[in-house]
């Protein structure tokens, strides 16, 4: 496959050169890391409030303030995993062009440029309530271990779940002042999504990962993969609904939820394991997936 990195988007061609290492370093270029690190903070947030037509001033601002934070977070969490990473991504033909992994931006640039996302991050952070700011400063914790979870264990994509669905928790309580059942299940199912579609993703190296001895869900159940994934999917949606229904039942959820239940079935029949851009567009396609459970959980 090659590199992951395309100069012909939209944001390169309206950006002065100078920005663009630094862009391809926060992946903004590919934002659907952003909407996979948003979404449990807005699915909380809506629930949290028992739905849409129930969401005070308060929450829409925090909906904004929660999606800043995604962006800053998510691109400082880039620049953590890069810089564990360098040296592997220069012996991978996907990541190998990575401004890190080439050499286009030094450490001490990358250090400098996460040292201003995190004071950004964390005056967003002080914006919200007591028990948001405590659990936004412990998710540092999975954000900054995570790099290191490929070479130690064979499933880093469950601590990237632990540490990509933490919002479920901070947006419920930067609504509520407080954690509740809902705010649980939630996190407990977008924790099973991640595992389903990073497996999908980790599958884009899986020949480069053997040869470097790092680990995956991929590599760890190789031609089970499909069977695997469809049951983490089937957990994660069970565990969704179950949020729904212990925090803001509606007679619309069966109808959404089968809506979400049937774009994951796409998911596993059209996905091919041994072709990376399958692998990336069925990938890419939890987008969709969000909004609808998004909607879900909003009606």
């Amino acid at each position: 496959m090659s590199s992951d990195i395309n100069t012909e988007r939209l944001i390169f061609r309206k950006t002065p050169a100078f920005f663009h290492p630094y862009i391809k370093l926060a992946r903004l270029d590919r934002p659907i890391g952003v909407w996979l690190l948003l979404f449990p903070c807005w699915w909380a947030i809506v629930l949290s409030s028992g739905g849409l037509l129930h969401m005070p001033p308060a929450a829409w601002t925090v909906m904004a303030q929660v999606a800043i934070g995604a962006i800053l977070m998510r691109a400082a969490g880039c620049i953590v995993n890069d810089l564990w990473d360098r040296k592997l991504d220069a012996r991978v033909e996907r990541t190998r062009m990575r401004p890190l992994a080439s050499g286009e931006i030094s450490v001490r640039q990358a250090l400098a440029f996460l040292a201003v996302l995190l004071v950004l991050s964390l005056f967003i952070l002080l914006m919200l309530p007591g028990l948001a700011i405590i659990l936004g400063v412990v998710s540092l914790l999975p954000v900054i271990a995570y790099p290191k979870m490929k070479r130690i264990t064979w499933w880093p994509q469950l601590f990237l779940g632990i540490t990509f669905n933490w919002g479920a928790l901070l947006g419920w309580a930067a609504v509520t002042h407080q954690l509740a059942l809902g705010s649980l299940l939630l996190y407990t199912g977008g924790i099973f999504w991640t595992l389903g579609y990073d497996t999908i993703y980790a599958h884009q190296d899986k020949d480069d990962d053997a040869l470097l001895g790092i680990k995956s869900t991929a590599r760890l159940f190789a031609g089970k993969s499909k069977v695997y994934v469809a049951a983490f999917y089937g957990l994660s949606l069970l565990f969704l609904v179950a949020a729904k229904v212990a925090a803001a039942p509606s007679i619309f959820t069966p109808l959404l939820a089968l809506l979400a239940l049937l774009q994951l079935i796409w998911q596993i029949k059209t996905w091919d394991m041994n072709d990376p851009q399958s692998c990336l567009k069925t990938f890419k396609s939890n987008q969709i997936y969000g909004w609808l459970i998004l909607f879900m959980l909003a009606a």
